[in-house]
């Protein structure tokens, strides 16, 4: 008996776990890498959240839109403008962004350990944006080359 009973919370343990594992739809993110040698000042990296090489998926989604970041130790501000721009059915989007990496001590922000840190910003908690279309992405900042960034990515979720 005691052993029917054992097995019966386990099956009920499994497939509460498993039913809240499941999403009410897709998650598309896409990162690069940024040079060592820096990210330069008319560089705009271009990232498709969709792989388009493949048929099953999303065009058009009206949901959250994210972007992510890890810096260095080496990085030698405490914000980062950036400049986004992305497409939706209708409109064409562009935001600017002041993200702020460190606080007014100079400890860093953002998760991670170590010499990396992450940060992740909401651009929009509902845009309408065409996953086919690749989201442009470029610094502000007033320098001809930004040193101490390691990636640049988008999520949509």
């Amino acid at each position: 008996m005691k052993k029917l009973i054992y097995i019966i919370m386990v099956i009920a343990a499994l497939g509460a776990a498993v039913a809240a594992c499941g999403s009410s739809g897709r998650d598309y993110s896409r990162w690069v890498d940024i040079p060592a040698s820096g990210w330069a000042y008319g560089d705009t990296l271009e990232l498709v959240p969709v792989d388009t090489s493949l048929h099953d998926n999303d065009s058009l989604v009206r949901r959250g839109l994210r972007l992510g970041l890890t810096h260095t130790n080496n990085y030698p501000y405490s914000n980062l403008w950036l400049e986004v721009t992305y497409r939706g059915e209708k409109f064409s989007y562009r935001d600017t962004l002041n993200i702020t990496l460190a606080d007014v001590y100079g400890r860093w922000l953002g998760s991670g350990f170590g010499a990396n840190y992450q940060h992740e910003v909401v651009l929009n908690p509902c845009a309408d944006i065409d996953l086919t279309r690749p989201v442009a992405v470029r610094h502000i900042m007033r320098v001809d080359t930004l040193r101490g960034l390691d990636r640049i990515g988008i999520s949509v979720r």
